[in-house]
């Protein structure tokens, strides 16, 4: 069972990116020119690499005060039926630029809530996929399930269009958090919605929780914890609430008193730790725990995981395209990301135009960089003789002020420190982010930047 000494965490507790690109998505400007992205775009297509598509479903019925995500409000089904329209306009656009056969090895629907779509749009949606991209046999298809309003015909739809994962927003249990928060969901209707899950034929089912949210204690999330276990989830996603009132005006409606004064977070973080890794579940890192048998722990133990814009992932060397408002897309030197506003997607869409917002395109030392950090994430570890061959370098020589800079971890007991590398310990499982900021090139340029919280 892995203890958390309260003080150590509540030292390291300062804003810091979560890494899911380098340099992390503030570092991006303004969109790449057309010409030079579609060359570059082009120059992707010799390698083979699969491909991972990411469709950002930004709408929702309610808006729950402590989101962080791009979401449109609204209740009026067309809406949603007007943007797979557009959906569609995107991927044409995009689709002559790619190589017919590369292969999608994974397919994401994020949001707002994919399943605020009627079954038969999301029905609509992935007959569309699938006449423009070729989904491998054994592609890993993954939907964000908003239980409260979910049918059964929803899943049957998922299902049909070739889901096998599954993921629930939970948060929280308890009657009086989710009051704070505007978020109604008795644990009945999650139970429910597991078992119709199952039942589907998912695969896999992963729960989404947030520590850190109006009114919790350690005593009523316990109880959350406790609950969601007898679920038996293959996944949890535990997620820190990052309170940002200057990215999410909504969060201004939750008074700040209600909110766990800092002591109390880091209880309910260590008690999240350790509930959960005694009941079982191999802690990942950053805010993610899966069963001993699962992909995601056995990819970590065989060293092939990967982390990207969706966090943890079992499938490397994929180029991600996502699709929709807002959505990052990910290849193997530059980044793009769409308009933030649908209003804005919808204009460059009607104008012909790919609906690009900002990009960035990687030096070679960010390469270097982003290969180290998510190495140093995902395998909790860096091998110097390994990482020297991996990156044509000698590492230690390159990254000889960056290992310097470890010693206070290592006297604190975060990582471990060898002539043959740096290992990171149980309790710096927890302040990975901390550990990763060391090899960050920009981390001391970021004074007007805001992160959230790494606690």
């Amino acid at each position: 069972m892995l203890k958390v000494d309260l003080e150590l965490v509540r030292k390291y507790d300062v804003p810091g990116p979560r890494y899911t690109s380098y340099p992390p998505a503030t570092h991006f400007t303004h969109a790449i020119a057309p010409a030079e992205f579609q060359a570059r775009l082009r120059a992707q297509n010799p390698s083979a690499r699969e491909l991972s598509l990411y469709f950002h479903l930004p709408f929702c019925h309610s808006l729950c005060w402590f989101c962080g995500c791009t979401s449109v409000i609204t209740t009026d089904p067309a809406k949603s039926a007007e943007y797979v329209g557009y959906l569609a306009r995107e991927m044409d656009l995009l689709r002559p630029l790619l190589d017919p056969r590369r292969k999608v090895a994974q397919l994401h629907f994020g949001g707002g809530s994919p399943t605020f779509s009627p079954p038969d749009e999301i029905r609509r949606l992935g007959e569309m996929i699938h006449a423009r991209f070729a989904l491998a046999p054994d592609a890993e298809a993954g939907v964000e399930v908003d239980p409260r309003r979910l049918t059964r015909d929803h899943l049957t739809a998922l299902r049909e269009v070739g889901f096998n994962r599954g993921s629930l927003g939970v948060q929280d249990n308890d009657p009086a958090v989710q009051k704070a928060v505007h978020r109604h969901q008795p644990f009945a209707l999650t139970r429910r919605v597991v078992e119709w899950m199952r039942e589907a034929g998912f695969q896999s089912v992963n729960v989404d929780l947030i520590y850190g949210l109006p009114r919790q204690t350690p005593q009523t999330f316990a109880r959350t914890l406790d609950e969601v276990l007898t679920l038996s989830p293959d996944r949890f996603a535990v997620f820190n609430y990052a309170h940002v009132p200057w990215l999410k005006p909504a969060q201004k409606i939750l008074p700040s008193g209600l909110l766990p004064a800092p002591e109390v977070k880091l209880e309910l973080l260590k008690l999240t730790i350790e509930r959960l890794t005694a009941a079982g579940y191999v802690y990942i890192g950053m805010d993610h725990f899966a069963r001993a048998e699962d992909e995601l722990a056995v990819a970590q133990r065989q060293r092939t995981l990967q982390r990207n814009f969706q966090g943890y992932s079992t499938r490397g060397g994929a180029d991600i395209y996502a699709f929709g408002m807002s959505s990052i897309s990910q290849v193997e030197d530059f980044y793009w990301q769409n308009h933030k506003e649908l209003p804005a997607y919808y204009a460059a869409l009607d104008a012909g135009r790919l609906p690009l917002a900002r990009g960035y395109v990687m030096t070679a030392e960010d390469r270097i960089r982003r290969t180290t950090i998510m190495r140093l994430m995902c395998d909790l570890e860096l091998d110097y003789a390994a990482m020297s061959r991996r990156l044509g370098l000698d590492f230690p020589a390159h990254f000889a002020r960056e290992l310097d800079s470890l010693d206070d971890m290592a006297a604190d007991g975060l990582v471990r420190k060898t002539a043959q590398g740096l290992a990171v310990t149980d309790l710096g499982r927890l302040l990975i982010r901390n550990i990763a900021m060391r090899f960050d090139a920009y981390a001391a340029t970021r004074a007007g930047q805001r992160f959230s919280r790494t606690i």
